[in-house]
């Protein structure tokens, strides 16, 4: 084991990571990132539709040849690419795209290079809101089941919300596309050579979450659900296969052609894809009882429970589903739609008199619990979990005219914080107790603050993967697996995941301020997102005030 190596390829919102990885020891030998070259930071836009997001799929493979290439090469002149032993996938999603009977996306021929309807539709991409509402629907009346995996609300993220939004928006590339294929299943088809319909290998991770596909009800929806919906669709229920799989099975050999591409040896495994935030919990060592928090522009929160185990369903979560995660164990996923983002959002669009993160975070860090007087909802780009509803939008209470821009940060990151708590109390009230949270992602990584406030907030430690690239190594991990040098990957866990030995614990002054704040959150939360008689919210902005005082007359 010593003398092999796997690769893990993290396909993100903004660019493309590979990662060369010692599948004895998980440490890493070599790596490389590759933005995409389109768009604004790698997303086509349209201001006129500012619910859309878009990718080319010529970006996904100029970019995984670039970042291979670039990893093999980084892990030094010495390194012989030979060693590596197999590959594994992930990306971001649900990130469907339009494909002919051959399995060629329509962006990538002549009639459709620039439409963006015929491109990737982006995770963010929210445009079929309407058609999501209309799903939800329609299963409530017909298969009330498929909503009780996924939360019992269907997401304007996923799969069949953006295909049938398609049908509305773009009825010319509805009727071009065979059928829809997850990114996360095309690039190991791309790899392997199999991205015909007939033969591509699809993920149940994918499939699962985001696409109502399940073995206990015969796996994808079936033409006369579709049809209710509308009958243009059913068509697509002959071009899903009947049967999904998990990361440890292999999606196939790597082709002669691409092998010449990055220096490898053909026939080598290519796991089957996943979601990015599903192998980021697998390289932060996931288990049950665990939470991984993949801490980016989203946040995804990961955790498993025994196959064995009774589970209700639980509301607002994205899934609960077998394998999806790992084998032998059902993958519950939950998340947040906008973190990192609301902090870009901050210094980029509205550029508080040029400050930038870093002198933020300096000047956040600097107050304490209920100095700003603020609250914040962190829905700039609607919620995922629990609320389930991307028609919300983010909220900022109690300024005055004195407000300066590091109080504003400061609660923008404490808002995230209070919905990962809504988040963690959710598991908890349907049988689901963390015990413990496992953090990874580049914010985690970089920012001491917010782990120190998410640590307060959610009166628990705060640890971090060893890994800086989970996501990446978590594919890495898959391509191992596939490869047989890791029987299972409970062995490949033991072997290439770690935690690091520093820990944000909660600070008791701290939390007992935000047990004040996270209760007018929660209001807050629940006044504008829950369907209810509406809540007193007279006392909100004067608890907001008086919190502020004490915390002035404390500091005096």
């Amino acid at each position: 084991m010593h003398e092999s190596y796997a690769l893990g390829v993290d396909f993100g919102t903004n660019s493309v990571r590979a990662l060369v990885v010692d599948t004895a020891t998980g440490q890493e030998a070599g790596t490389f990132v590759a933005p995409y070259p389109s768009g604004r930071d790698g997303i086509i836009l349209d201001l006129a539709a500012p619910d859309l997001a878009r990718q080319h799929p010529a970006d996904y493979l100029e970019c995984l040849e670039v970042c291979i290439t670039g990893a093999i090469q980084d892990a030094g002149p010495t390194f012989d690419a030979g060693r590596i032993v197999g590959i594994g996938v992930d990306t971001t999603g649900s990130t469907p795209i339009p494909v002919d009977a051959d399995g060629t996306p329509l962006a990538l021929t002549a009639d459709f290079s620039d439409h963006p309807a015929a491109m990737a539709w982006l995770w963010k991409d929210h445009t079929a809101h309407e058609e999501a509402r209309r799903i939800t629907e329609a299963a409530r009346a017909l298969r009330p089941e498929y909503l009780g995996k996924c939360g019992g609300v269907y997401s304007s993220e996923w799969f069949w919300a953006k295909i049938w939004g398609s049908l509305n928006q773009a009825p010319d590339v509805f009727d071009a596309a065979h059928t829809w294929v997850e990114h996360a299943d095309w690039i190991p088809a791309v790899l392997t050579g199999t991205t015909h319909p007939g033969v591509l290998k699809r993920g149940v991770c994918a499939a699962g979450h985001k696409a109502f596909y399940s073995d206990s009800w015969g796996g994808y929806p079936g033409a006369d659900f579709l049809a209710a919906l509308d009958p243009a669709l059913a068509r697509l229920a002959d071009t899903l296969p009947e049967r999904c799989h998990p990361v440890n099975e292999s999606a196939g050999g790597l082709t002669q052609e691409w092998a010449e591409k990055l220096g490898l040896n053909a026939g080598i495994p290519v796991a089957v894809g996943a979601f990015d935030a599903h192998l980021g919990a697998v390289g932060a060592g996931v288990r049950p009882g665990t939470l991984v928090k993949i801490i980016g522009t989203s946040t995804c929160d990961i955790t498993t429970a025994p196959l064995a185990q009774a589970l209700p369903d639980i509301p607002g979560l994205c899934g609960i589903v077998p394998e999806s995660v790992l084998p032998g164990q059902f993958g519950l996923e939950a998340g947040q739609s906008g973190v990192g983002d609301v902090f870009n959002w901050f210094v980029q669009v509205v550029e508080p008199a040029g400050k930038d993160h870093e002198t933020l975070t300096k000047e956040a860090e600097s107050l304490k619990p209920g100095q700003s007087g603020l609250i914040a909802l962190d829905w700039f780009n609607g919620n995922r979990t629990v609320l389930v509803d991307q028609r919300l939008s983010g909220m900022l209470l109690g300024m005055t005219l004195a407000t300066p821009p590091a109080h504003i940060y400061r609660a923008l990151i404490e808002a995230t914080a209070f919905g990962a708590r809504v988040i963690i109390d959710r598991f908890g009230e349907f049988g689901v107790p963390i015990e413990q949270v496992v953090n990874c992602g580049g914010i985690s990584a970089k920012n001491t603050l917010v782990m120190q406030i998410y640590a307060d907030i959610l009166n628990r430690p705060m640890m971090l993967s060893r890994s800086t690239q989970t996501c990446a190594l978590g594919s890495a991990m898959a391509g191992a697996v596939v490869a047989g040098v890791h029987a299972d990957f409970d062995a490949a866990t033991e072997a290439m995941t770690g935690i690091q030995e520093t820990v944000f614990r909660p600070i008791p002054e701290n939390v007992a301020v935000y047990e004040t704040l996270f209760g007018l959150y929660k209001r807050l939360h629940d006044a504008f997102g829950v369907a209810q008689d509406p809540d007193d919210l007279s006392d909100v902005m004067k608890t907001l005030l008086d919190v502020r005082d004490r915390v002035h007359r404390q500091l005096s």
